[in-house]
């Protein structure tokens, strides 16, 4: 086997990427602290053509030196907006028609694997900070809440490992 070089691959441009068909998938983040995830989940974003990322509250926003380490340019690929608080993030997601799925552990969640997608829908999915999750108000807007079955002695996954799982479920159904 031949590894493949950056040539063999035939990536598209910045404007192709922008310009090509997208899965009807939006991630929210809410209040998450680390640069680097933030970075990180831009460019698993753009690995599998999510529509956009809303970035909320204590989020950073490009540009930042911070966020470019991680994702490598995905941060001029993926669409973005800022929002002061994840409800009205929120809410315009639910004008717009999308299911808005909060992903967090709680009484009543839908195991990740479990959750089948309608190929017509639109969905959203909202990862939450670091320390605290998404914050309880948010996850009561929420019309599910999905949570990533682990078998571990830990009970939590970092937020952008979290957030690539659940992106490439989506990926899976709705593509």
């Amino acid at each position: 086997m031949k590894k493949k070089t950056i040539w063999d691959l035939n990536r598209v441009s910045v404007d192709e990427f922008r310009q090509s068909k997208k899965i009807p998938l939006t991630v929210v983040l809410d209040n998450v602290r680390s640069l680097n995830n933030i970075g990180s989940i831009f460019r698993t974003s753009d690995a599998f053509a999510v529509e956009r990322i809303l970035l909320c509250g204590i989020t950073a926003t490009p540009p930042s030196p911070e966020i470019h380490k991680t994702a490598l340019g995905a941060e001029d690929s993926v669409r973005w907006s800022y929002f002061e608080n994840t409800a009205d993030a929120v809410e315009m997601l639910k004008k717009e028609g999308y299911t808005v799925c909060a992903l967090e552990q709680v009484d009543g969640s839908v195991s990740l694997e479990a959750f089948e997608a309608d190929s017509d829908g639109r969905y959203a999915f909202i990862a939450g900070n670091e320390v605290d999750g998404v914050d309880q108000n948010v996850v009561d807007m929420c019309d599910v809440s999905l949570e990533i079955p682990q078998v571990g002695t830990k009970h939590s996954l970092n937020v952008a490992v979290s957030t690539a799982l659940t992106i490439w479920h989506f990926f899976l159904k709705l593509r």
